[in-house]
């Protein structure tokens, strides 16, 4: 099988979103519009994986050690942005305790694509990053990931507008 190799820089999106109200998590179009794009602000990105915890099942038949899948749990999820000199904006919408929705649009914004995956999250913390070293100002937002999350969903629809009406 041919497959065509990308990078996730300039084509992965991530967003925030504060409502879903799809109980499988999986955002409409006006929702994702109303989100905001973190994307461009982004330095860092650590986490948002899901790793099973096997259970081991030795038994006396076999000197060897077998195993069933386990619980599902997420890592520990961070996102590392740049510090904007104006604005607060990110800081202001990512505090503490807030609650809301990571949504990764893995290969873009490409409606009808399987590639979206959105975590339902709590913010444990915001922390500025103090260095003396030749970089960037930066803060990393740590969150917890408070459901499981939905994986490879189809990212919907763009907004179409309504055909144009005609004057008989």
């Amino acid at each position: 099988m041919q497959v065509k190799k990308y990078s996730r820089r300039g084509v992965t999106r991530v967003l925030w979103l504060e409502k879903v109200a799809d109980e499988g998590n999986v955002p409409t179009r006006p929702e994702l519009t109303a989100g905001t794009d973190l994307t461009n602000a982004i330095a860092s990105i650590d986490g948002w994986t899901l790793a099973n915890q096997p259970i081991e099942t030795p038994d006396l038949g076999s000197t060897f050690e077998s195993s069933i899948p386990g619980s599902d749990k997420a890592d520990d999820s961070s996102l590392g942005f740049y510090e904007d000199k104006v604005s607060d904006a990110i800081e202001q919408l990512l505090t503490k305790d807030a609650t809301g929705w990571v949504v990764f649009l893995r290969k873009g914004d490409v409606p009808g694509n399987r590639s979206m995956d959105v975590f339902p999250v709590r913010i444990g913390s915001r922390s500025p990053n103090y260095s003396t070293d030749n970089e960037a100002a930066k803060f990393t937002v740590s969150f917890s990931i408070t459901e499981k999350p939905t994986q490879d969903a189809e990212v919907p629809a763009a907004d179409t507008p309504p055909p144009p009406k005609f004057d008989k």
